[in-house]
This record gives C-alpha cells, sequence and structure tokens, in this order.
C-alpha cells in the first residue's frame, strides 16, 4: 500500500520523524465510469444485430450417384427461372429448357417495376390470400399470437398448387448483392419455394445471344 511521509516541523532539535498517513482512493468516479460503459455496450449490442439470411441447402451423400427416378420434376407451367448476370443485370424465362423450341428470355431490373411485378403477377393468388390474412389478423379484436399467424401463412403456402417455383441461378460475374436482392424479392413476393442452382451450358448460350442483342426486347 502506498503511504504519504509527512514531515514534521515542530521539532527544532534532533532528527525529524516522518510521519505516515495511510492512502485512501475515491472509487466513486468509477463506479459513474462502469455505469456508463455498461449502458454503452448494451446499447450498442442491441442496436448492432448480425445481418443473417437463412437458406435452406440440400443434404449431399457422399459416395452416392443420384437416382433420375428419385428427382422431384417441377411441373413447366409453374417454373421460373430468373438468372443474375454482370452489371446489375437480371433476366428471366418461364417454363424448362428441356428442349425446342426454349423458352424467351425476358431482361428486366430489380425495381418495383421490374423483377417485383412479374413475379407479383405469378404469385397472385397466394399474394393476395396472405395480404387478406395480414389485414384479418390487424383487425380481429381478439389477439392472435405471431406462432399462429405463421401456422396458418405456412398452411396457405402448402396448399398452394399454382404459384411459381423459382429457380436462382448466377453466373461467375454476378454479384452477391445482386443474389441477395432477389432472395429478397421471393420474401417480399411470398414465393413459398425457390433454389439456388447452377446454369447449364444452353442456359449460357441462350444468355449470351440475348447480351448481343439477338432476342426479344426488355420488359
Amino acid at each position: 500500500m502506498a503511504e504519504i511521509i509527512q514531515d514534521e516541523g515542530g521539532h527544532k532539535k534532533g532528527k525529524r520523524r516522518a510521519k505516515k498517513h495511510s492512502t485512501h482512493i475515491d472509487m466513486t468516479p468509477m463506479v459513474d465510469l462502469a455505469c456508463l460503459l455498461l449502458t454503452f455496450f448494451m446499447l450498442t449490442t442491441a442496436f448492432s444485430k448480425p445481418k443473417a439470411m437463412e437458406i435452406v441447402l440440400p443434404d449431399k451423400v457422399k459416395d452416392e450417384k443420384p437416382d433420375p427416378k428419385n428427382e422431384s420434376k417441377i411441373p413447366k407451367y409453374r417454373a421460373v427461372t430468373i438468372m443474375i448476370d454482370e452489371n446489375d443485370k437480371v433476366y428471366y424465362y418461364t417454363g424448362l429448357m428441356e428442349k425446342e423450341p426454349y423458352p424467351e428470355i425476358v431482361e428486366t431490373d430489380f425495381s418495383k417495376d421490374g423483377l417485383r411485378k412479374f413475379l407479383l403477377g405469378r404469385n397472385k393468388k397466394l399474394y393476395k390470400q396472405i395480404d387478406s390474412l395480414n389485414t384479418a389478423v390487424l383487425k380481429s379484436k381478439k389477439a392472435i399470437s405471431p406462432d399462429t399467424v405463421v401456422k396458418m401463412k405456412r398452411k396457405l403456402r402448402k396448399e398452394d398448387k399454382a404459384g411459381p417455383i423459382v429457380l436462382i441461378k448466377a453466373t461467375e460475374k454476378a454479384k452477391y448483392k445482386n443474389m441477395v436482392d432477389v432472395i429478397d424479392e421471393m420474401a417480399i413476393c411470398e414465393i413459398p419455394i425457390y433454389a439456388i442452382v447452377d446454369m447449364t451450358p444452353q442456359e449460357k448460350k441462350m444468355l449470351e445471344a440475348k447480351k448481343k442483342g439477338t432476342s426479344t426486347t426488355k420488359q
């Protein structure tokens, strides 16, 4: 413990004695500082929540070749493919590119009158049902728990047999931001079924032809 040595001036003769006093530290400012730091870290932790996107990926089985008979086939009338390219370009086509005549690739954008308008048009029935459900929950006089609302929406999505099944594909030069934008549109437009898959050689060929101006006009 530190000591304070103070000389006594009252002695005229002989040796001067050193008077010892115990130290005293005022901890009041430290307590105030600790409270301020605690409040600061609590607020910053609450405001800086991690932004994460949950994507369900299929399980990979090692040393097992997929059986084409067991693969689920997408109905042609429900299939929608969205292709993301460099320079914030986005394209889509409906149906499946299995054989000629191949479906037409349409160029669009990320505005509300672009990709969103197209998806809402394809998913109009389910979107209206979920929107009506949200309105009914807000106007209901009885309190409905969030879990109940989630279950009701899940049931509507499961019963929907006409909405689009979206395949999201990106070229090697596409931006990660554009992929996130497309997945956000899935949530906004209430698209229940979508998957991120690789582009086929035929799709790459058709996309290059579209970029060279040998295909359809922009929507």
